[in-house]
């Protein structure tokens, strides 16, 4: 039962309110048995609230974040097409960001307390933006490797138990399947066109294979949060699940690249019907984690930047939405 793991209702407070909080522990638990979904108006467990803004906004963080390694391969993308295509990739990476903000809004946490945390360092984002983009097939490797891993994640994250997040996406994970498109024919094209683009190709995939692999977070022995996000059906799988079903994907497509996967490792076992990989170093994904990675200062500098730059935008949105309100009310 998920009220196995949720917090017991405060004894301090009156009979009134322990009345209230026992009914709302009661449907909480029952939505969570049915499958269903928790809505904004409804009661839920401070801990699921605190897990459920902490998961969202670190995920918002991430498509905010994760649009500077791209936006600096727009100008220099190989012909007006890729420019264009790049350019609505970014775009949609900012559309989800927002999509998350407003789930995350609904939680009780401000977009502007969620941006001053992310720029002040206190917010984690994905550890995968922390790594340089040095050619053009990264653009390749990001789109086939990083966003294939983002969509391996985030296609149960449809059905999450609290509704906002779970709507949200659904968009997120239509669009996120044409990123996974373009990168995978960037690396095809690289691989089918000389043998110098060829090898740019697989140095890429060879640079962010190990990084996408860690995006699914540390192994399930090493994961504090999974089993009660699991519990409360905000995830649907453990981290080492979602991981191994990646590299079966991987395994399959990489063939039609005509490239290989830099892990000899790669094994189907016929045991436990999973593919299983070779080790990753978990003590890198720490560091970037702590903020010691190639680009985490660069990446959160230039988020703030971006900020303060853009003060003068949101102050102007202000002063507008203050002025028509004074214009109602005069009517």
């Amino acid at each position: 039962m998920a009220s196995q793991n949720l917090q017991s209702v405060p004894a301090e407070l009156s009979p009134e309110e322990q009345e209230r909080e026992a009914a709302g522990q009661a449907y909480f638990d029952r939505i969570i048995s049915e499958d269903s979904r928790i809505e904004p108006r409804d009661w839920m467990p401070a801990a699921y609230r605190k897990t459920l803004l902490r998961q969202i906004s670190q995920h918002a963080h991430s498509e905010i974040i994760g649009m500077q390694p791209e936006a600096n391969w727009i100008t220099r993308a190989p012909s007006l097409k890729r420019k264009s295509i790049l350019m609505a990739k970014v775009q949609d990476e900012a559309g989800h960001g927002l999509y998350l903000y407003s789930a995350a809004e609904t939680l009780g946490q401000s977009r502007d307390q969620m941006m001053e945390d992310l720029i002040a360092g206190k917010a984690r984002y994905s550890s995968i933006f922390n790594y340089p983009t040095i050619s053009w097939a990264d653009m390749g490797a990001i789109g086939w490797l990083v966003d294939g891993a983002a969509i391996c994640n985030q296609v149960p994250l449809c059905r999450a138990s609290y509704g906002p997040y779970g709507r949200a996406m659904v968009r997120i994970c239509k669009e996120e399947s044409f990123h996974q498109r373009q990168g995978f024919e960037i690396l095809l094209e690289l691989s089918n066109g000389t043998a110098a683009q060829k090898q740019m190709a697989q140095d890429a995939v060879n640079r962010w294979y190990a990084p996408s692999l860690m995006m699914f977070g540390p192994p399930d022995d090493d994961s504090p949060n999974s089993k009660q996000s699991m519990a409360w059906n905000i995830k649907r799988f453990s981290n080492d699940e979602l991981r191994s079903r990646f590299v079966g994907m991987m395994v399959e497509q990489v063939r039609v690249l005509g490239l290989t996967l830099p892990d000899k490792d790669i094994r189907f076992n016929e045991e436990t019907k999973k593919w299983e990989h070779g080790p990753l170093d978990w003590n890198e994904f720490k560091e970037v984690l702590a903020g010691r990675g190639p680009c985490n200062s660069q990446r959160v500098e230039r988020r703030r930047e971006a900020h303060e730059n853009g003060a003068w935008v949101r102050e102007a949105a202000v002063a507008y939405a203050r002025k028509q309100a004074q214009k109602e009310n005069a009517a």
